[in-house]
């Protein structure tokens, strides 16, 4: 048995704070904390003293204080093989795919490469503090055992699925319906449920789906139920056209999936930014998510998410880094860009509430609460050290700094990977053990 007691500054949810400090009973803040843990799960979350007088009186001590320590941050729309496209200068979305993201996903096909990108592509979830993410692999099926083997490895809670497309891109990165739906079953074969391995339908966008294999992938959808299916709705205008041109048939973008039964309450729709009324009730009436992806849609030009207009309708939403397509690997600067695209919208985003989002919220967004994202007993112990004097611009700032709320609102404005002082995954070290 391995028991160890953290102490700290300790911040965990309970509901979305919508009301910002007026919410105080949708989080717990403990200012001397310990966190128990034993054999990768919470096991008591309490004033450190009491724990240590009581249930954590043998266990293992390690003390973070004055650092605040949070469930792990959890990235709801991420794209593995795009590592090394982050930052490539194009107009919009569609000339981003063509001129870089085609380009460099066909190296996946190359041996050793997924191994490679996998094994970086985790380094750098650990040292943003993201410990959960629902991920894109490539057509191929060696990127998608290469990165669950990796997630594996390191005991990471990971959702992600090889992406189907059979035209509109490169033969390189082709697949047909029958391979496409093959391919997915025998991974969900092997991986779903394997250690803390999670499968995700996913076909990557209507443009790149004949009928044919959304039709294969509804059925995929149909046979395990309990999947998540993740895609991309409506970024950008060009690519709403499209899909018009190739589903004339369909009222707009959404019902295409709605047609192919592809929606519920596990699907993860990247973007939904230029949405109609219509597609908004549509993705409400059956439980979907919206993922806003704030640097991403920034850097490309795609628009401005609606929080507001989305809420509004009762749609669920989730935030996420989308690299390569975002620029940062981190949490904190997603949230900060958030921030920005929200506040030029007139729209509030309170830092207890974005800091909500990018654990408790994104748990149930993925249909994990009480598995991550937060400190329930049994919850599995994925947790971040954050700190708030990180960089000297951070620490200089922090003296006129006197709450919580201030100081969370630094650590999304300053903050960056240099905040993230230790991760824990399953309750073990795994920042400080990174290989410089």
């Amino acid at each position: 048995m391995t028991e160890i007691l953290l102490r700290g500054r300790i911040l965990t949810f309970r509901d979305e704070p919508l009301n910002g400090e007026a919410s105080a009973e949708t989080f717990t803040y403990i200012e001397d904390g310990g966190l128990l843990i034993r054999d990768g799960k919470i096991v008591a979350m309490d004033d450190y003293a009491r724990l240590r007088a009581g249930e954590g009186a043998s266990a293992e001590v390690t003390d973070h204080h004055p650092h605040l320590i949070m469930p792990g941050f959890i990235d709801c729309h991420i794209h593995f093989p795009q590592m090394q496209v982050v930052g490539s200068y194009a107009g919009a979305l569609l000339e981003w795919l063509d001129r870089y993201t085609f380009v460099e996903e066909q190296k996946f096909s190359n041996q050793g490469h997924p191994e490679r990108i996998a094994s970086a592509f985790f380094d750098e979830l650990i040292r943003h503090g993201t410990t959960t993410a629902s991920v894109y692999c490539s057509v191929h099926r060696p990127s998608v055992q290469a990165f669950f083997s990796e997630a594996h490895r390191r005991n990471m809670r990971m959702v992600a699925g090889k992406v189907m497309m059979d035209r509109n891109a490169p033969p390189g990165l082709l697949d047909t319906p029958q391979s496409g739906y093959d391919d997915s079953k025998a991974l969900i074969g092997e991986w779903h449920g394997k250690g803390r391995q999670l499968y995700a339908i996913t076909p990557r966008f209507a443009p790149t789906s004949t009928p044919e294999q959304l039709e294969m992938s509804g059925a995929l959808a149909r046979e395990f139920s309990d999947m998540h299916v993740q895609t991309h709705l409506c970024e950008n205008p060009a690519e709403i056209a499209f899909v018009a041109e190739l589903f004339p048939w369909s009222r707009d973008y959404t019902q295409v999936y709605e047609h192919y039964e592809l929606l519920g309450p596990k699907t993860l729709l990247g973007h939904c930014i230029h949405l109609s009324d219509v597609e908004i009730g549509t993705i409400a009436n059956s439980g979907s998510i919206a993922v806003f992806c704030p640097t991403s849609n920034l850097f490309i030009g795609s628009g401005l998410f609606d929080l507001a207009r989305l809420r509004a309708s009762n749609v669920r939403n989730a935030i996420a880094t989308d690299i390569g397509g975002g620029t940062s690997y981190s949490m904190l600067r997603t949230l900060d860009e958030g921030y920005k695209i929200l506040n030029i919208q007139g729209q509030r985003y309170h830092p207890l509430r974005s800091f909500y989002q990018a654990t408790l919220g994104n748990a149930r967004a993925l249909s994990l609460e009480g598995v991550v994202g937060s400190f329930a007993a049994g919850a599995e112990a994925d947790c971040i050290v954050l700190d708030a004097r990180a960089t000297p611009a951070m620490r200089i700032r922090m003296e006129t700094v006197e709450t919580l709320v201030e100081e969370l609102m630094l650590m999304q404005t300053m903050g960056d990977d240099r905040a993230i002082a230790e991760v824990y995954v399953a309750g073990r070290p795994a920042k400080s053990t990174l290989v410089k």
